[in-house]
């Protein structure tokens, strides 16, 4: 590759889950490339510059401690990294829009149009700009539209989309080994260059035959197609969760018998009590919306199902802890295990524990919540936000959070698994029953628990899509409802 092509600086606007990550990695894996990540947020930088980073992944600390200030940055002097980086990425929040016209399904792009507005007033050379937020489709030419119309003389702006496939909990390794990198670009010889000067960055350590070149708006719909196809199977192997609940199928042993097959494979065939995260509703939203922009209302009625099926799967869960409780929870202690919306994050963003605590808080529950990685800041900020409730105060007099599972659960009436941690697999069970009211449940909304040896110790144990044998339950209390 000729030497002006190669990047010397990079410059990331914004210090979230993906930014972070993606520039901590590859500031580890080009040492000769000076990546500097700006936010406005002086409390964001400020922990990233710490011993206490905003996000949890597993091996990302050290990473960050072994670059930071040598060629990883973090900074707010965006202006000075504008200026002085060749290619910049913009990884600002997206999220959905919750006013005006399409709230709740299109992404709003305010923070994407400010970063693209800013670079225009900041740049004095030519730049390449790389989209790695996820963005509807066309929002490339969004961005494209704003930098050139605002051009000064003598500078010039490719346009990339190099979305991210990140799986929280794994971004490290996602990144160090992806399956893929995926660059879409103006199919220009200007676009072309772009293009391969970005490949170049990627290929200090990651297999050429990996990194696939697209046209920009392939780039974007693959990204959305991707989210889409996952979300899709959870929620598809969820519903037939409730279909093994009615007639005494074990979902695992179809998943496993389904995963089998090679056209199908294993992956995301784990029924749970749902799917979270800043990304798969989000996505599929988005493109939801789109389908309706263009028309194409079947299709947007399909992907709007995969969406309603996980809604209805986190409802369904809540509402059978709640027959089970005799039918009602109020002032019942309930200890809730895990809050983020997957293990190894800490990451709250759609996360079913959510929509859990919502319903049970609405039947006046008293809810005992214990997660490794989420701050008792966060766990409030989400319970008391508007869409939760409209009565904050009461919300946080009916939660406790708990920096340890033992305490969570004393006097409680029943835990509820909301993220597969590794540790809720070697509490103390028995240690746990003697101190909970009688008789003790346990919804496993999970499926990482041993039920025969729970039910052993005396739980009464419900999980998703398998009958358990509840004889003791019986014969103890009569009837007790099924979870179907």
């Amino acid at each position: 590759m000729s030497e002006e092509l190669k990047i010397t600086k990079i410059c990331c606007i914004g210090a979230g889950y993906v930014g972070g990550p993606t520039c901590s990695v590859m500031a580890y894996k080009c040492p000769n490339i000076r990546i500097t990540v700006v936010d406005k947020s002086v409390e964001r930088i400020d922990a990233w510059n710490s011993d206490k980073l905003p996000i949890y992944e597993p091996g990302l600390f050290e990473i960050v401690k072994e670059r930071r200030n040598k060629n990883l940055f973090f900074s707010t002097d965006i202006q000075t990294a504008i200026r002085e980086a060749e290619l910049i990425f913009i990884s600002v929040n997206t999220p959905t829009k919750d006013f005006g016209n399409s709230r709740g399904r299109a992404a709003d792009l305010k923070y994407v149009e400010d970063a693209a507005r800013m670079i225009a007033e900041i740049a004095q050379s030519s730049k390449i700009v790389v989209e790695k937020s996820t963005v509807p489709v066309r929002a490339a030419e969004s961005i494209m539209h704003i930098l050139r119309a605002n051009q000064k003389a003598g500078v010039r702006y490719d346009i990339l989309s190099n979305p991210e496939f990140l799986a929280e909990g794994t971004a490290v390794a996602d990144l160090i080994n992806p399956d893929r990198v995926l660059i879409g670009g103006e199919q220009t010889d200007e676009g072309f260059r772009a293009i391969e000067t970005l490949s170049w960055v990627y290929e200090r350590w990651i297999p050429k035959e990996r990194i696939l070149s697209t046209n920009t708006w392939s780039s974007e719909l693959s990204k959305l197609a991707a989210n889409a196809f996952l979300a899709q199977r959870i929620s598809s192997i969820n519903s037939l969760s409730a279909v093994c609940e009615a007639t005494g199928a074990d979902v695992s042993e179809v998943a496993k018998a389904v995963g089998l097959d090679s056209r199908i494979g294993s992956k995301f065939l784990q029924a749970s009590v749902g799917f979270g995260g800043s990304c798969f509703q989000k996505d599929i939203l988005n493109l939801v919306y789109i389908c309706e922009g263009l028309n194409l209302p079947e299709v947007a009625a399909y992907w709007q199902q995969v969406i309603d099926m996980n809604e209805y799967q986190k409802t369904r869960f809540t509402q059978k802890i709640i027959e089970c409780q005799f039918n009602t929870v109020s002032d019942k202690r309930i200890a809730i295990f895990g809050f983020a919306f997957k293990k190894n994050t800490g990451d709250t963003r759609e996360t079913p524990a959510i929509t859990v605590c919502k319903i049970l808080l609405e039947e006046r529950a008293k809810l005992e919540i214990y997660d490794p990685k989420v701050e008792s800041e966060q766990i409030f900020n989400d319970l008391t936000s508007p869409s939760v409730t409209d009565n904050p105060e009461k919300v946080r007099e009916a939660v406790r959070v708990h920096s340890n599972p033992y305490s969570a659960v004393e006097r409680a009436h029943a835990i509820v698994v909301c993220t597969e941690w590794d540790e809720f697999q070697a509490l103390d069970y028995h240690k746990i029953y003697d101190s909970m009211m009688k008789p003790a449940f346990i919804f496993d909304g999970r499926k990482i628990l041993n039920h025969d040896a729970l039910q052993k110790i005396g739980f009464h144990v419900q999980t998703i899509g398998k009958k358990l044998n509840r004889v003791g339950l019986l014969r103890s209390w009569g009837t007790v409802p099924q979870f179907n």
